[in-house]
């Protein structure tokens, strides 16, 4: 399978823009394999309802206000709510301490080059992998640690996930719930061991052909950037070599729902 390739010109690439762009094709992916009922942002805005609506139940059973009748209907749409939120709570739960530990890293190591997101049983034995590439080119120092998405990124999001299914991500046949691993490489003296462990020989099955995303700043120089920020990039690009890297493996897995066979797109 060919690479995609693209641009990064209004803007340099940052932590911000890594951080959101693998967010969205790690949604995007989990969506479109058919690991989640439905989209990422729909399902976190059901969830939340859930939980606010079986907050709100508790507090009126607790009073004790209420009917009779009353007081039987909310005891059966509690626990109707109870077990929809059950169902999703851990895979929603997991899904948060994922993006926690991945600003973690992406806050904590000055410059992230390679993002693996692999599907299937184990590292070892995927079904899909998706290699993507950070090219340093003009790295944006950091200035603020929230990682907000300007429009900058939800275009280049876009564009990406356009690119992903025109190379058919997600057309094959449904074969039941999968898990999705996150790796970074970063410097072997990282360490953050209560969301992220050393990985130092990643190998996948070599018939497996995974698809290849890189990402490169394609504009001129802009003299905003001041020579305190370019020598700290320096540093960064001196001290992060080939040989003091290593991939670091996310504890948070994702485990994908069960779900009956039915294309997203269906």
């Amino acid at each position: 399978m060919e690479d995609a390739e693209f641009e990064v010109t209004s803007s340099g690439i940052n932590g911000s823009l890594i951080y959101n762009v693998v967010s969205d094709v790690l949604a995007f992916l989990l969506y479109m394999h058919q690991q989640i009922p439905s989209i990422l942002q729909d399902m976190t805005l059901e969830f939340d309802v859930l939980q606010t609506e079986h907050k709100e139940l508790v507090r009126i059973i607790a009073q004790g206000e209420v009917s009779a009748s009353s007081r039987r209907k909310h005891f059966v749409r509690k626990r109707e709510v109870k077990l929809a939120i059950r169902r999703v709570d851990k895979l929603m739960n997991t899904i948060s301490d994922l993006q926690t530990a991945f600003q973690l890293i992406i806050t904590e190591v000055p410059i992230i080059e390679e993002v693996i997101l692999i599907l299937g049983a184990s590292p070892r034995r995927p079904q899909h992998v998706y290699e993507m590439y950070f090219s340093w080119g003009r790295m944006v120092p950091e200035t603020s640690k929230e990682l907000t998405k300007s429009r900058t990124t939800e275009l280049l999001s876009r564009k990406v996930i356009r690119a992903l299914i025109s190379k058919g991500v997600g057309s094959s046949s449904y074969t039941g719930p999968y898990k999705l691993f996150l790796l970074v490489k970063a410097p072997v003296s990282f360490s953050m061991p209560l969301h992220f462990l050393p990985k130092r020989d990643l190998r996948y099955n070599k018939k497996i052909a995974p698809l290849r995303l890189r990402f490169k700043y394609g504009g001129c120089c802009q003299e905003s950037y001041t020579s305190h920020c370019d020598s700290q990039i320096a540093i960064s690009k001196l001290a992060a070599t080939s040989e003091d890297l290593t991939w670091f493996q996310c504890r948070h897995v994702i485990k994908g729902l069960a779900l009956k066979n039915q294309s997203p797109a269906e």
